[in-house]
């Protein structure tokens, strides 16, 4: 698996040739969870059904327990997770936001999964 590096501000980074990679490493992994959870279902047009669905799952009153099934089928389904040790969704239904925690073992090694979304 091979994922661009990006700086903590999110930005990518070019210059470096096989430097600006992670390749086969559980950074990578991490990285591409958070693009599939970033990526709202219907927001793709090539692929409506690909994505997290937030609307349906998160959005609204009383929907700890459905949003937690849909972060943890949209991590199930990134390519190198092994398994999740741990996963924890909080909801701020006031600012629609919903913060991720989650420890993830990987084909590379555990990482940490933390942010909002």
């Amino acid at each position: 698996m091979r994922y661009r590096k990006l700086t903590e501000d999110g930005d990518m980074t070019f210059g470096n040739q096989q430097k600006d990679f992670w390749i086969d490493q559980p950074e990578a992994v991490s990285q591409a969870i958070w693009t599939r959870l970033r990526l709202w279902q219907g927001e793709w047009y090539i692929d409506t059904s690909e994505g997290t669905p937030y609307q349906q799952s998160a959005l609204g009153t009383n929907k700890q327990a459905t949003i937690e099934p849909a972060i943890r089928t949209q991590i199930l389904g990134t390519e190198g997770v092994t398994q999740i040790d741990d996963l924890q969704t909080l909801i701020n239904a006031e600012d629609r936001l919903v913060t991720i925690f989650a420890v993830v073992d990987t084909e590379y090694g555990t990482v940490k999964i933390e942010g909002v979304q």
